[in-house]
């Protein structure tokens, strides 16, 4: 999974597309950002949070991006999980 598979994979489970930002940061939404000035060595790093009001939170930053891209899929299927949206086929 990576950046350009990954709004097929979220919507697969059902998440609307208006709830993630890939690549810019927008209010109300999770976003996943690839950063190159965050790196004390210049290497890329990968961002995950949910932006609103301006600030981030649940930040999270990772230096591979199918590692950020598998933590963003993960935390908003869990959220999917929890309020019954997806589950375990009968």
């Amino acid at each position: 999974m990576n950046v350009e598979s990954i709004v097929r994979w979220l919507d697969a489970v059902g998440i609307p597309q208006e709830v993630v930002s890939i690549g810019t940061e927008a209010d109300n939404t999770w976003c996943l950002l690839r950063t190159e000035d965050a790196c004390e060595d210049g290497d890329v790093a990968w961002e995950v949070f949910w932006r609103e009001q301006g600030n981030r939170y649940d930040w999270a930053r990772f230096s591979n991006e199918q590692v950020a891209c598998h933590y963003l899929f993960g935390r908003l299927t869990w959220a999917q999980v929890v309020r019954g949206a997806v589950g375990v086929l009968p």
